[in-house]
C-alpha cells in the first residue's frame, strides 16, 4: 500500500518508528512522478484511448486514497507520470487517518476546488455508497485498489483481490505443508477488498471449490472474524484488524504470539502487515520457527523474502493503478468513445514474489520510486 519508509532495510531496523510514522502522518501527500515501464496487466487499453492525441487544454483529476501508506506512494508515481503524459493536473490525496469521515472530507474539498474527474478507493463500500453517488452526479467517478460495486462509479481499476487472496494461501500450504494454526493481519474488513482477500485465503486453506462470484451472489456468506475458522489441515485461529494503523498492527501480533505460541503461520495482507509481523518475530525470536507471508512490496517485505524470513509476498500494481486511473479520467473528460471498457474493469492482476524472482522486481520497483 508509503514511499518514505520505502528506503528502510533489515540493518536499519531501529528505525521501524520512522515506518509507522510515515504510515500515519498528518496532511495529503503527492509523489514527483519518475517514468518507469508499466508491466502487461493482460488487459488491453480501449481503443481509440490516449494514444497519438496531443493535448492542448489542460484538465484536473484527483487520485484518492484510503490512508497513507508506501503502497500509495508507488501510485501516486504512477498517476503523476500519467498527469505529465496527458496533460492533467493530478491532485493526489492520501487522507491522514484511515476513517470514511476524513476521506469524504478530502473529497468534498476536491470538487469544492473545481477538480474535474476523480479516481477514488472507497474505505467502506457498503456504507458509502449514497456519498459515491452524489460524487458521480456532479463530476466522472471511477474506483481503484478496492471496488464498491453497488455505486453508480464508471468503473473499477484493480486486482481481483480473492485471486490475491488464495495465492497467499498457496504460499501458506508451502511453507508449513503438513498444517497448523495461521494468523492473519489486515487493516479492516469494511473494505471491499480487504472481504475478498482475506476470504481467498481462507477458501485456499480449506480447499474450497468457490471464487469471488460465491460470495457475491450470497453476500452474508462470509466467514466470521471473532471466531476460529476450522478445516482438515488448518485453522485461521484468528484475524488482527488494526484500522490501518502499523503501531496497532505490531502491537497485536505480539500479542498473538504470546496468546498462541503453537502458531505455524501468519499472513500480513495490508503493505504494512508484514513488517510489523516480522519485528514482532524478531523480538520474540521466532523468525524462521513460524512462517511468514506477505501482500504488496514494502522494503523490509522484500529484504526478509531475501534472507529467508518470508517464504513470499503476493503484489499489486499500484504503479498502473495511479497511471491508469489519470488515463482513463482523461479519455472520459475529452469524451473518447470506448473510454470505458464493456466490462468496466480493468483486471491488473497480481504477482507472486519469492527468491526466485525478488532481486528483479526490487530493481523494477526502484526505477519507478526514483531510489
Amino acid at each position: 500500500m508509503p514511499r518514505r519508509g520505502l528506503c528502510l532495510s533489515l540493518s536499519g531496523l531501529f528505525l521501524f518508528a520512522a515506518l509507522f510514522t510515515g504510515c500515519g502522518d498528518g496532511g495529503d501527500n503527492t509523489v514527483p512522478g519518475k517514468s518507469g515501464p508499466l508491466e502487461s496487466s493482460g488487459a488491453a487499453a480501449p481503443s481509440g484511448t490516449s494514444e497519438a492525441r496531443t493535448y492542448d487544454k489542460t484538465v484536473t483529476v484527483a487520485f484518492v486514497t484510503n490512508q497513507i501508506a508506501d503502497f500509495w506512494r508507488i501510485a501516486a508515481t504512477g498517476a503523476n507520470d500519467a498527469g505529465k503524459e496527458f496533460n492533467a493536473d493530478v491532485r493526489v490525496v492520501m487522507p491522514p487517518e484511515a476513517t470514511a469521515v476524513v476521506q469524504k472530507q478530502k473529497v468534498e474539498d476536491l470538487l469544492t476546488a473545481g477538480v474535474e474527474a476523480v479516481a477514488i478507493s472507497p474505505l467502506d463500500a457498503d456504507n458509502q455508497v449514497d456519498w459515491l453517488d452524489s460524487i458521480a452526479e456532479q463530476v466522472p467517478m471511477i474506483t481503484h485498489d478496492s471496488d464498491a460495486p453497488e455505486s453508480d462509479r464508471l468503473m473499477y481499476i484493480g486486482m481481483d483481490n480473492y485471486v490475491g487472496g488464495r495465492m497467499c494461501g498457496e504460499l501458506v500450504k508451502e511453507a508449513v505443508p503438513d498444517g497448523g494454526k495461521v494468523v492473519i493481519a489486515i487493516g479492516r474488513l469494511e473494505q471491499d477488498n480487504s472481504k475478498y482477500r482475506r476470504q481467498g485465503v481462507i477458501d485456499e486453506l480449506l480447499d474450497r471449490e468457490r471464487n469471488a462470484d460465491w460470495y457475491r451472489d450470497q453476500p452474508g456468506s462470509w466467514d466470521p472474524s471473532d471466531s476460529p475458522i476450522e478445516g482438515d489441515k488448518y485453522t485461521i485461529i484468528a484475524t488482527l484488524t488494526d484500522q490501518g494503523k502499523p503501531e496497532l498492527a505490531l502491537s497485536k501480533a505480539e500479542d498473538a504470539l504470546n496468546t498462541w505460541p503453537d502458531i505455524s503461520a501468519m499472513v500480513g495482507l495490508f503493505g504494512y502487515n508484514p513488517p510489523a509481523l516480522y519485528q514482532a518475530l524478531k523480538k520474540s525470536d521466532m523468525l524462521g520457527k513460524i512462517a511468514m507471508i506477505g501482500f504488496d512490496e514494502n522494503d523490509i517485505t522484500l529484504q526478509a523474502i531475501k534472507d529467508g524470513h518470508c517464504i513470499g509476498t503476493v503484489v499489486q500494481n499500484p504503479y498502473r493503478y495511479g497511471y491508469e486511473s489519470v488515463r482513463v479520467l482523461r479519455d472520459v473528460l475529452d469524451g473518447i468513445e470506448n473510454a470505458i471498457p464493456e466490462s468496466k474493469y480493468i483486471d491488473i492482476a497480481p504477482r507472486r514474489i519469492d527468491s526466485d524472482n525478488v532481486d528483479e522486481f526490487w530493481e523494477d520497483l526502484k526505477s519507478k520510486t526514483a531510489q
